[in-house]
C-alpha cells in the first residue's frame, strides 16, 4: 500500500478558531486520513500551532503574559478542541520547537549558500509613540484596493490582497493606535523569488490537471503577477533567531524570520518532534528527505492559504537544492459563510470550535460541515440549515433507522441476532444497491470531493431505510415470523456495514454502532463493494443491545435559542 504524508494549514496561536477554520483544513484533513488508514494505507497526519509573529505577541500582551507563556497555554487549549473533534493527528506540534527552529536555520543557511537570500537596507514603519519599528501587523489602515479599515501590513483579511504596511491608507500601530509614524531605514534578509520564478512555473504547470482548479487557478494567478523578492525576517521579540555563524550582524540586532517563512517549515518540524519521541522506531526524514515515488504527500487548505503552500514554500524547497519532498496534491477549499458573511477570528463573527463543542457533539458538526464543505463555492452556514441536516441525514435517516431495528428485534426477537429465512429477492436487489453506493463513495473518497461523499454515504444510509420500507417488519411478522427475523437480520447488517464506513465522518457514532453487536473477532477496517453484497458480517445468534439515542432532533426552540446566542444574521 502507499504511504500517505497529509498535512493541514497550522492553526494560528491567537484563538479558539471558528467553523470555517476547521472546515476549511483540519477536519477534511482527518476525514482523508481515517479512510487511508481504513483502507489499509500507512498514513502520517500532521498539525501543529503556527506560534511565531505579531498577532501572538499582541495576544500575549493583552493577557499580560510573556508570549512564550501565552504560546504554550494557547496550544493545550487549541489541542483540547481538536480532540474534541475527533482529529486523529499522529502528531500536533507547534512552530516554537526547537526542530523547527533548527530546519528552519539549515534552509535559510543553504537558501545564502546557493545565492538566493540577500541582505537589504529597506525603510520600514517606525512608531516613536511605541520606540520600535513596526513589523507588517503591527500597522493598521484601511485597505487601497478595496476599502477595508482594519487591514493589516502584510495582508488584507478581506480581499486577500498581500500588502506591505507602506501602502496602507491612514496608517496607525497595532500596540498603541497612534497615527504619528515615520519610516526609517533597517535591513533585513529578502529571499530572491525572482531568481526561482522560471522553475516554480515549471514546478507547477507540472500539477495541472491534477491539483483541483481552485488551487491551479490562484498558484498561476500569482506567477502571472510575477514573483517578488519578499523580506523573510522581522524586527520582533518572538520567532526563530537568524543564526548568528551566517548573519552575525543582523542577529546582534535580534533579527527574527518572518513567520510565512517559518511556518510551513513547521511541517517539517513538527514531524521531527512526532519522530524524536520515539528515534529508534520513527525516522522523520524517510517522510520528507528522496522520497518522490515513496510517499504521495497532500495538503488541506483554505484559498487564502493556497499563494503560499503553492508559490512562496515551493519557492523555498527548490532554492534549498536538496531534495526535500514537495507537495502532490493540495486541496483548496472556499470559505464557509456566516449568513453570507465572513467567520472572523479577530472579530469573533460566527460559530468557534469551543462553542460549537458546548451545544452538541462532535459528530453532529463533523457530518454536517464536511456534508457542506465550500469545495466549488463559498457555502454559507445557517442555523436553519444545520437543523435541517441534522434532523434529516442524521436522526432521522441513520438514528431512527438504527433504533427501529434493534428496539423491534429485541422486542419480538430478543436480544440476539434472529435466524429467519434465507434471503430473496428482495436482499439480493438491496446487496446489488449497497455494493454500488459503496463504490460510489469510494470513488469520491479517492478523488477528495468531500461532498459527493457525503451524498454518497447518505445514499446508503437511505437504502436501509428504503429496504425496511418495502420490507415493514411491524406488518411481515403478523403473517411470516421468519420473513419479518430475515428482514431484520439484513438491517442489523447494514448496522454493522454503515458503523464501518461511516467512521471518517462520524467516528463517535460509528463505534457506538459497531459496539451494539458483541461480535467475537469484529477486525473489519473496511468492507468492499463486493463483500457489501452478501450482508452477513453479523452472524446469527450475536448478542445485541439497543444504543442510546444516537442523534437527538433538534427543535424549534432549540434553532431560536441557536439565534439568540449567535445571531441569526450575518454581523
Amino acid at each position: 500500500m502507499a504511504r500517505h504524508l497529509i498535512t493541514s494549514a497550522l492553526p494560528y496561536i491567537n484563538g479558539i478558531k471558528h467553523l470555517g477554520n476547521m472546515v476549511g483544513s483540519m477536519l477534511p484533513a482527518d476525514v482523508y486520513s481515517r479512510y487511508l488508514r481504513q483502507r489499509g494505507h500507512e498514513v502520517l497526519y500532521i498539525c501543529a500551532t503556527d506560534e511565531h509573529g505579531t498577532p501572538a505577541e499582541l495576544a500575549a500582551k493583552e493577557q499580560g503574559l510573556p508570549v512564550a507563556d501565552f504560546c504554550a497555554q494557547a496550544h493545550d487549549a487549541q489541542k483540547a478542541v481538536y480532540d474534541g473533534f475527533d482529529l486523529a493527528f499522529d502528531y500536533f506540534g507547534r512552530s516554537s520547537s526547537e526542530q523547527n527552529v533548527e530546519i528552519t536555520q539549515h534552509f535559510a543557511r543553504k537558501l545564502q549558500e546557493n545565492g538566493f537570500i540577500e541582505e537589504r537596507a529597506i525603510r520600514q514603519v517606525y512608531s516613536p509613540t511605541d520606540g520600535r519599528f513596526l513589523p507588517d501587523r503591527y500597522v493598521e489602515g484601511t485597505c487601497p484596493h478595496c476599502g477595508y479599515d482594519k487591514a493589516r501590513g502584510d495582508q488584507c483579511e478581506n480581499c486577500t490582497r498581500v500588502l506591505d504596511p507602506t501602502d496602507l491608507i491612514n496608517p496607525r500601530s497595532a500596540i498603541s493606535g497612534s497615527t504619528d509614524l515615520e519610516v526609517r531605514e533597517t535591513k533585513h534578509l529578502f529571499l530572491l523569488q525572482s531568481k526561482l520564478q522560471r522553475e516554480v512555473m515549471e514546478w507547477v504547470a507540472r500539477h495541472d490537471g491534477v491539483w483541483p482548479h481552485l488551487a491551479s487557478s490562484i498558484a498561476h494567478k500569482w506567477l502571472t503577477e510575477g514573483l517578488h523578492d519578499r523580506a523573510i525576517t522581522r524586527d520582533l521579540d518572538w520567532g526563530v533567531p537568524v543564526p548568528a555563524d551566517t548573519w552575525p550582524e543582523l542577529a546582534a540586532e535580534g533579527k527574527v524570520f518572518y513567520v510565512w517563512f517559518d511556518a510551513p517549515i513547521e511541517y517539517l518540524g513538527a514531524t521531527k518532534e512526532w519522530s524524536d519521541l520515539d528515534p529508534s522506531t520513527r525516522d522523520w526524514k524517510s517522510w520528507w528527505y528522496d522520497v518522490d515515488t515513496d510517499v504521495r504527500y497532500t495538503q488541506f487548505m483554505a484559498k487564502d492559504n493556497v499563494p503560499f503552500h503553492t508559490v512562496m514554500f515551493p519557492a523555498t524547497e527548490l532554492g534549498i537544492r536538496e531534495p526535500w519532498k514537495k507537495v502532490d496534491f493540495v486541496k483548496a477549499f472556499n470559505w464557509l459563510t456566516y449568513y453570507g458573511g465572513k467567520f472572523s477570528t479577530s472579530q469573533k463573527r460566527g460559530v468557534f470550535t469551543d462553542q460549537a463543542l458546548e451545544i452538541l457533539p462532535a459528530d453532529y458538526w463533523r457530518y454536517f460541515l464536511i456534508a457542506n464543505a465550500p469545495e466549488s463555492d463559498d457555502s454559507s452556514f445557517t442555523w436553519e440549515h444545520f437543523t435541517a441536516t441534522v434532523n434529516k441525514d442524521l436522526a432521522d435517516t441513520l438514528g431512527n433507522f438504527v433504533n427501529r431495528v434493534l428496539s423491534f428485534s429485541k422486542k419480538r426477537f430478543g436480544e440476539e441476532v434472529p435466524a429467519g429465512g434465507e434471503p430473496g429477492e428482495a436482499e439480493a436487489k438491496l446487496g446489488e444497491e449497497i455494493s454500488r453506493l459503496l463504490a460510489e463513495y469510494e470513488e469520491q473518497m479517492e478523488a477528495l470531493q468531500f461532498r459527493k461523499a457525503a451524498a454518497a454515504l447518505r445514499a446508503l444510509w437511505s437504502a436501509g431505510n428504503s429496504y425496511l420500507e418495502e420490507k415493514a417488519p411491524w406488518l411481515e411478522i403478523k403473517t411470516d415470523k421468519d420473513g419479518a427475523a430475515l428482514t431484520l437480520r439484513t438491517a442489523m447488517n447494514l448496522i454493522h456495514l454503515y458503523a464501518v464506513v461511516s467512521e471518517p465522518f462520524i467516528p463517535s457514532t460509528s463505534a457506538a454502532m459497531r459496539q451494539a453487536f458483541a461480535l467475537k473477532d469484529d477486525t473489519a477496517t473496511w468492507v468492499s463493494p463486493d463483500e457489501a453484497k452478501s450482508l452477513t458480517a453479523v452472524p446469527v445468534g450475536t448478542p445485541f443491545t439497543v444504543p442510546p439515542v444516537l442523534f437527538a432532533k433538534l427543535t424549534d426552540e432549540d434553532l431560536e435559542a441557536y439565534k439568540e446566542r449567535f445571531g441569526g444574521e450575518a454581523a
